[in-house]
C-alpha cells in the first residue's frame, strides 16, 4: 500500500516531548493520523494521553518536538489550529444554569459562527447528539450521558473537521458509552477525524488504529486486529474444573502457565503453546482428581494484548 501523502495526514505529530520538571509525561512519541479516521490513545491514567491531547490542541506547549493539526504548525499557528478542531475535555465545560440550547448558542458565538446560520447549525447538531426534544431542558438536571453528548454538540457547533475527545466516556454507564461511541462511528463515516483517549481498554475495538501509551512512551501501534496478530505467541485457555481454588493451587507451580484469572465459572490461563498447554492442565488437574467440564481456546482481549505488550518492552529495557 503506497504511503499517503501529506495533505492526507490530519495530524502530525514527532518527536513529542513534555517534562513537568524531572518528570517526563511525554516521552518522545511520534505518530500520524490520517483524515477521517479514529485514532485512539489508549492506556492507564498517567501514561500522556491527556498532555499529548493538549499540547495537540495548542493549550500546553511540548518541551520539544514538532506537531501539525490540518497541515497548520501547533506552536506558530496556534490560533489558526483552534478553529480548525473541537476538544472535549475530561471535564465538560458546560454552564449548568443555561438550558441544553442557550449552551449550544453560546459556544456558536464563541467559536464565531455566522449569525445567519447559527439557528440552523443549532437545530443540526441537537439531532446529530439525540438532544432535541430536551432543548430547554437545564443542563443540571440532565443525566451524565447526556451532558456528555450536549459537550459533543458544542463541540461540534462550528463545523471543524477534526476532533480532539479526551477520555468522553468516563463516568457514564455502559449503555451511554456504547450510544456515545456509535455517535462518534457516524461522525467518522460523515469525514471527521477524530483523536480519542481512553483508559477502557474494551473501546479499542471502535477505532481504526491504536496508539498503546506506557509511561509516556508508544510501546505499539496498529490496528487492533493486527497488534493482535504481532502478539500470536500470547495464547488463552478457558478451563472449568471442578474444584477451581484447588486448581489455582496447582497451575500457578506450573511453568506453562504464565498468568491465572479467574473467568466466570472457571479459569482463564494465559499460555504460550495452547495445545501443549492443554494437555499438560488435564493431565496434571486428573492426577489430583479434579474433573474439567471444558477446556477451550479464547482469543485475547484488548486488555490482555495491551499488559502483554508492556511485559515485553519493560522486559527489553531491562
Amino acid at each position: 500500500m503506497a504511503e499517503p501523502t501529506s495533505a492526507a495526514w490530519a495530524i502530525e505529530v514527532e518527536g513529542l516531548v513534555k517534562r513537568f520538571g524531572a518528570f517526563v509525561a511525554v516521552d518522545r512519541i511520534s505518530f500520524r493520523v490520517r483524515r477521517g479516521e479514529i485514532f485512539g490513545l489508549l492506556g492507564p491514567n498517567g501514561a500522556g494521553k491527556s498532555t499529548t491531547i493538549r499540547i495537540l490542541c495548542g493549550l500546553l506547549l511540548p518541551t520539544e518536538g514538532r506537531v501539525r493539526v490540518d497541515g497548520l504548525d501547533v506552536l506558530t499557528q496556534a490560533e489558526h489550529v483552534k478553529r480548525r478542531i473541537g476538544y472535549l475535555s475530561q471535564r465538560f465545560s458546560l454552564y449548568e444554569d443555561l438550558t441544553v440550547e442557550e449552551n449550544v448558542e453560546f459556544f456558536s458565538g464563541l467559536y464565531g459562527v455566522p449569525r445567519e446560520r447559527r439557528r440552523e447549525r443549532l437545530e443540526e447538531v441537537l439531532q446529530m447528539v439525540g438532544l432535541a426534544e430536551r432543548r430547554r431542558a437545564l443542563v443540571r438536571v440532565l443525566p451524565g450521558g447526556w451532558k456528555q453528548r450536549l459537550a459533543l454538540a458544542c463541540a461540534l457547533v462550528h463545523e471543524p473537521p477534526i476532533l480532539f475527545l479526551d477520555e468522553p466516556t468516563s463516568g457514564v454507564d455502559p449503555i451511554a458509552r456504547r450510544q456515545f461511541w456509535e455517535m462518534i462511528v457516524r461522525l467518522s463515516e460523515a469525514g471527521h477525524t477524530i483523536l480519542v483517549t481512553t483508559h477502557y481498554l474494551d473501546e479499542a475495538e471502535y477505532c481504526h488504529r491504536l496508539a498503546l501509551l506506557h509511561r509516556g512512551k508508544i510501546v505499539a501501534l496498529d490496528a487492533p486486529a493486527a497488534l493482535a496478530r504481532a502478539l500470536s505467541w500470547v495464547a488463552f485457555l478457558r478451563i472449568e474444573p471442578s474444584d477451581v481454588l484447588e486448581s489455582v493451587k496447582v497451575l500457578e507451580r506450573e511453568e506453562m502457565v504464565e498468568q491465572i484469572t479467574f473467568s466466570g465459572a472457571g479459569l482463564r490461563l494465559r499460555v504460550r503453546d495452547p495445545h501443549r498447554a492443554s494437555e499438560r492442565i488435564q493431565q496434571l488437574l486428573h492426577a489430583r482428581g479434579i474433573a474439567i467440564s471444558r477446556v477451550e481456546v479464547v482469543p485475547p482481549s484488548m486488555e490482555d494484548i495491551f499488559v502483554a505488550v508492556i511485559e515485553e518492552s519493560e522486559r527489553s529495557e531491562r
